[in-house]
């Protein structure tokens, strides 16, 4: 039960963006999904440089559309295990790998070591989807 409510200040904003953006909210197993509505438009102005077609916080996964959710489903349910762990400080600890990628000479993408426990534990879904424009992040996804 904790690890539901740890990070359900996440959930919720997840839950809120999803509701605003018209996009519907599907329960599979332990999380919300949602995609379509306005997060095609959404999500990749969010990304601070990087342009993400899917999207955790908390326990709600949101992707710009079904096929990219499908692809994505596994790397984005490593961080809905992540958030369980950090909860509300995700977010922080997220930015802070990042930035010591960054500050490192790498890509603060791929080499943040939250995105390296997610593209581990999903690589053989992604090899899949691999070269699916919709499932594309700077060229990679």
């Amino acid at each position: 039960m904790l690890y539901h409510i740890w990070p359900s200040p996440l959930s919720l904003a997840g839950a809120t963006i999803a509701l605003l953006c018209r996009a519907p909210l599907v329960r599979r197993d332990h999380t919300l999904e949602a995609c379509g509505g306005l997060l095609p438009r959404l999500l990749p102005r969010i990304g601070l440089g990087m342009r993400p077609v899917a999207i955790t916080l908390g326990h709600v996964i949101l992707a710009v559309d079904q096929a990219t959710l499908d692809a994505w489903r596994t790397h984005e349910r490593v961080h809905v295990a992540q958030a369980e762990r950090w909860g509300p400080l995700f977010p922080i600890a997220y930015a802070m790998a990042s930035a010591v990628a960054k500050a490192k000479g790498r890509d603060p993408y791929r080499e943040n070591v939250f995105e390296r426990e997610a593209f581990s534990a999903a690589e053989p879904a992604l090899s899949v989807a691999k070269g699916q424009s919709a499932g594309r992040v700077n060229g990679e996804r």
